[in-house]
């Protein structure tokens, strides 16, 4: 399965309620400023609540942020 995942989620042998949250995390990723009330209407009806949306959404945004910041100091890179 972890491989399924590193290749494509939305492929991969996971709950509903996982994809749509990798769907929502994905998108933040992308275009946070495309993200609207239908996306958390979503979240919800996958089962989460308000405080499980917003820490989906801190915990992607700082994974997306301390990844950029790696990037730009080019850690891991030779």
């Amino acid at each position: 399965m972890v491989a399924a995942l590193q290749e494509d989620y939305r492929t991969a042998p996971i709950s509903e309620q996982d994809r749509v949250m990798l769907d929502f995390a994905a998108q933040l990723t992308r275009d946070a400023t495309r993200i609207s009330p239908a996306d958390h209407e979503r979240l919800r009806a996958a089962g989460f609540d308000d405080r499980g949306i917003l820490q989906i959404t801190l915990i992607a945004s700082w994974f997306n942020y301390i990844n950029r910041v790696a990037d730009a100091l080019g850690v891991g890179r030779e």
